[in-house]
């Protein structure tokens, strides 16, 4: 398998800056089996069975992204610059990795003021990243992040328009618990209480999981042998009665339909004996064509960039001529792409 064959054309028309407001007015594209059709995300409600069982990713977005103000003591008064950095995980020292720019305009022993009460020590730095050891710890760390930050919206959609106050709610799942992602389980983006109720009106039963997303899930893939390609690592968990629950749904006949690649990756990295087991850790697993699936039976997504391992990972679900197809409708229809765009359910060909 080549990158290149993971690649298509998007018109750029096609990629979404702002999400379809309610939530679940957004078109869903319906590929099951052989067929496509086009629906909104509203008419989950006639689509799901009841015995389904949804897998939500109960993750949190933290507003990562800070701008601030290095200071450093120098003789000739050179020591103020400007710094943007991204949060992307906590470091085994007690500090937080960061991508800053510009990098090289960080030291260790410098000071950073991010406003609102946020200031930080760089404690180390290498050539990609640094690691910023904040004054302020637990919940006082937490206040002063939500006052000082912004969402940290994709690439593609910051290259267009920076983050706003809208963002704060819109790139945020109703359902979110857990603080620690740097990017949203997007998929999920297109439920409100409402459409969760309808749901459980219906019989759909929902299970929690929590992947905490980080910023690699928008790092390029950069070698053409796909196979080659080393994935990010990202925190995650399933907790027992969440494996005792997917479990029960299979043994029962129903489908296991994670909403998001996220949710799906982790559930996969819990099922590799063949069954879902209690898992808790960091996940590096890469899904791309050949991949056997154990725990995901269907799987609700947007749309994704072409030579991603996103890509890959539908690719591996429903096939890769298929997916092809799917995406060509989607492109030839109008559907919105990325973070921000409307959503798949992709259900594979029984066996």
């Amino acid at each position: 398998m080549k990158l290149s064959d993971f690649d298509f054309d998007l018109p750029e028309e096609l990629i979404a800056t702002r999400p379809v407001k309610p939530r679940p007015a957004a078109r869903l594209l319906l590929a099951e089996g052989d067929t496509i059709a086009d629906r909104h995300v509203r008419d989950l409600t006639q689509i799901l069975q009841p015995g389904d069982r949804l897998v939500l990713n109960n993750t949190r977005v933290i507003p990562a992204r800070l701008f601030g103000t290095r200071s450093r003591a120098t003789k000739d008064g050179s020591g103020v610059a400007r710094i943007e950095a991204t949060l992307l995980n906590p470091d085994p020292s007690g500090g937080w990795r960061v991508l800053a720019r510009p990098l090289r305009k960080l030291a260790p022993g410098d000071r950073v003021d991010f406003g609102a009460g946020l200031t930080a020590t760089v404690s180390a730095r290498d050539e990609t990243e640094a690691v910023l050891d904040f004054d302020l710890k637990g919940p006082d760390f937490d206040a002063a992040l939500d006052a000082a930050g912004r969402m940290p919206l994709p690439p593609y959609i910051e290259s267009r328009r920076p983050a706003d106050a809208q963002d704060a709610e819109d790139y945020q799942t109703v359902f979110a618990r857990l603080r620690g992602a740097v990017a949203a389980p997007t998929a999920s983006l297109h439920f409100d209480a409402a459409l969760l109720d309808a749901l459980k009106a219906r019989g759909v039963a929902f299970t929690e999981v929590t992947l905490h997303v980080g910023a690699g899930t928008f790092l390029p893939v950069k070698v053409e042998d796909v196979k080659t390609h080393r994935m990010h690592a990202e925190w995650g968990e399933v907790t027992p009665d969440a494996a005792d629950a997917i479990n029960a749904t299979k043994a029962a006949g129903g489908r296991v339909i994670p909403v998001g690649t996220t949710a799906l990756r982790l559930i996969e990295s819990a099922a590799r004996s063949g069954r879902v087991e209690p898992w808790r850790g960091e996940t590096d697993i890469f899904i791309y064509p050949g991949f056997e699936f154990h725990a995901a039976d269907a799987l609700m997504t947007n749309f994704h960039l072409p030579k991603s391992t996103l890509l890959m990972l539908v690719s591996a679900l429903m096939g890769k001529e298929r997916i092809d197809a799917i995406y060509a409708h989607a492109v030839a229809s109008g559907y919105r792409f990325f973070s921000y765009g409307d959503a798949s359910l992709l259900v594979p060909r029984r066996e």
